[in-house]
């Protein structure tokens, strides 16, 4: 299944977007249930998402650690 998960789960208290993969909650909670198409049409949007989310300086660092191990960077 298409997901754009990497297993950094924790929401923006700001945005209310998982640092991770930038998906709200519901999202999170309803990705299984939706289509093929669902899944891509939000997936277009999360790059822009993320950009909303920059990682305190010193912080943690666990996205960029996740993506690099699938991959995904």
């Amino acid at each position: 299944m298409l997901t754009p998960c990497i297993l950094v789960c924790s929401l923006d208290e700001s945005t209310g977007y998982c640092l991770g993969c930038g998906r709200t909650g519901a999202e999170i909670g309803a990705w299984m249930s939706y289509s093929d198409d669902e899944r891509r049409r939000i997936m277009d949007i999360l790059p822009e998402r993320m950009t909303k989310l920059a990682l305190k300086p010193g912080g943690d660092d666990r996205r960029s650690q996740r993506a690099q191990e699938r991959g995904a960077v």
